[in-house]
């Protein structure tokens, strides 16, 4: 049976004329008019056949009438700018039936009630028939992909059904991060939390001038797939902080950013955490593996179990800065008076 086919629709340049559409600055908005490139954004998905696909952000449709010329069953679009409601609601009515549209921020949305649940699938199976697809605004994607990471790791909103896929754009330099590797300098925290509980792939890059207004980067589509077993077994905040801490300090070796999990004067946590990782203190962040830096996870929440305090530990605290800052002060006289007068003050 071949893809079901839209009747004759206004195209959506004329939308725009039509409605008086403008792409909002402040909501970061960038429409794709160009039907090859949002054909191509729908076929990165994968198979859509008897599928429910959930769009973000449809916007006057661009990517929406691709996804209702598949052999997807059901197309679930979530906009929060209601301008675009009478162009979404047109297309809901050429699709007799496959299309719904609903108002509201993605941030705060509840999946769970409108994702059919005879598509579930347990969590060890092959990923359900469910795709999550958008061209996200610049301003929610990083907070969003965020949330919905920590969704993932607890199987919960859209994840309550199995390992339902995304397939999203990001501006290209977060796309890179998403998917870099060791030794890159892309690496940072946003590579590690995507790629301990993802499979993730940057599908192809699209220029900024294909968009309308064109924004000043280009943007990259990015594929996710959950994996059945996270590559660090923890919980999604701890992972974060670890994460978070050792890339704080992109140029400098990991101890330093290490350093910031503990009170000034637990010197004996930080070396304990590094024994008991094995992970070398004198790497730089970009230089670690997903498996070390759950390596280092592990280490810090076998402390954190021990000593319940430290996990609320927070170093940017006024009364705790104030430690660092003197700490910092006594190292630099140190090093200076070892500069000036050529001896080790250590001794």
């Amino acid at each position: 049976m071949g893809a079901q086919r839209l009747p004759p629709l206004p195209t959506i340049q004329e939308l725009i004329r039509l409605y008086q559409l403008r792409a909002k600055k402040q909501l970061s908005q960038n429409f794709l008019l160009d039907m090859n490139l949002t054909r191509k954004i729908v076929r990165m998905a994968g198979p859509l056949q008897g599928g429910f696909v959930c769009e973000v952000g449809p916007g006057p449709g661009g990517i929406t009438r691709p996804l209702l010329n598949t052999k997807a069953n059901h197309v679930a679009v979530l906009e929060k700018d209601r301008r675009f409601m009478p162009s979404l609601k047109m297309l809901s009515d050429a699709a007799e039936g496959r299309m719904s549209v609903y108002e509201g921020d993605v941030l705060d949305f509840n999946f769970e009630h409108i994702i059919p649940k005879d598509l579930a699938q347990p969590w060890n199976a092959a990923p359900p028939n469910i795709h999550i697809i958008g061209n996200l605004p610049f301003s929610v994607s990083t907070p969003l992909l965020i949330k919905w990471l920590a969704a993932i790791s607890t199987q919960s909103g859209p994840w309550t059904f199995g390992r339902t896929k995304l397939t999203l754009t990001f501006q290209k330099e977060v796309a890179e991060r998403m998917v870099a590797r060791i030794m890159t300098r892309q690496r940072c925290r946003l590579s590690i939390m995507c790629q301990y509980l993802c499979d993730v792939q940057l599908k192809f890059i699209i220029p900024g001038r294909a968009f309308v207004p064109p924004p000043d980067v280009d943007v990259g589509v990015v594929h996710i797939v959950p994996k059945v077993r996270p590559l660090i077994q923890l919980p999604f905040p701890l992972v974060e902080k670890v994460a978070s801490h050792v890339c704080h300090y992109r140029q400098k070796y990991i101890r330093r950013g290490i350093e910031t999990l503990f009170p000034v004067h637990r010197e004996d946590l930080v070396e304990e955490m590094f024994e008991a990782s094995g992970v070398d203190p004198q790497s730089r962040s970009y230089m670690l593996s997903v498996r070390e830096i759950g390596h280092l996870c592990h280490a810090y929440s076998n402390i954190c179990s021990r000593e319940s305090d430290i996990y609320g530990y927070d170093y940017r605290s006024p009364e705790n800065a104030a430690k660092v800052r003197r700490k910092n002060e006594i190292l630099t006289e140190l090093i200076e008076q070892q500069v000036l007068h050529g001896t080790d003050p250590m001794n």
